[in-house]
C-alpha cells in the first residue's frame, strides 16, 4: 500500500463517510490537533518516571484515535464503522487522578509549567489537550459532535495536570509556584 494517494494535493481530504472537505476546515483542525495531541501523550509514555503508567498513558492514546475517527466521520453517517468512546473512559481518567492525587500535597496556588524535562513535556501536552478541547467546542456550534467527546478532553487535561504534579514529586523537581506581581 502506498502511503501517498495525490487526492489531497488540491487541498482537499476525505472524511470517513466520503465526503470531500478543505484541509483548512474546522473538523480536519479538530482531529489534526487530537493526532498531535497523541502524539505528545506518546513521548509523555515514553518517559522512564511513567514507566509503570505506561498501560494507561496507551489506554489514552487509544481513545485519541477513537475521538480521531469520531471526528473524521461525516456527520449523520452511523453506518460508518467506528470505535465508541464510553463513559467508563471518562471514569478511568477519574479514578486514575484521584489515585495521584491521593499522593500529593493540595494545591494551594497556580503551578509553573516545568521543573524537569519530562514534566515538562506532560505540559505541553496538557495545553495541546486544551487547545484541542477549544477546537472541538467551536465545532459543536456548528455540526453535531458528542457530549462525551468534550467531557473526555476535558477530563483528560485535568489528568495530564496531575500527572505532571505526581510526576514532578516523583522526580523530586521543585514545583514553582506563580507568585503574581501586585
Amino acid at each position: 500500500m502506498k502511503i501517498y494517494t495525490k487526492t489531497g494535493d488540491q487541498g482537499t481530504t476525505s472524511l470517513l463517510g466520503g465526503k470531500r472537505i478543505p484541509k483548512s476546515d474546522l473538523r480536519i483542525d479538530a482531529y489534526g490537533t487530537i493526532d498531535e495531541l497523541n502524539s505528545f501523550v506518546g513521548l509523555v509514555r515514553d518517559q522512564e518516571v511513567n514507566s509503570k503508567r505506561s498501560e494507561v498513558l496507551k489506554e489514552i492514546q487509544d481513545r485519541l484515535f477513537t475521538i480521531g475517527a469520531d471526528l473524521a466521520t461525516v456527520p449523520g453517517k452511523d453506518k460508518v464503522k467506528k470505535p465508541d468512546l464510553h463513559e467508563e473512559d471518562v471514569e478511568l481518567l477519574e479514578n486514575e487522578m484521584d489515585k495521584m492525587e491521593a499522593l500529593l500535597p493540595p494545591l494551594t496556588a497556580f503551578i509553573l509549567p516545568g521543573g524537569n524535562q519530562s514534566v515538562s513535556f506532560c505540559h505541553v501536552a496538557r495545553t495541546v489537550c486544551r487547545r484541542a478541547e477549544r477546537i472541538v467546542v467551536e465545532l459543536a456550534s456548528y455540526e453535531p459532535v458528542s457530549d462525551l467527546v468534550i467531557q473526555y478532553l476535558n477530563r483528560l487535561s485535568d489528568f495530564l495536570f496531575v500527572l505532571g504534579r505526581s510526576m514532578s514529586q516523583e522526580l523530586g523537581a521543585e514545583e514553582v509556584t506563580w507568585k503574581p506581581r501586585i
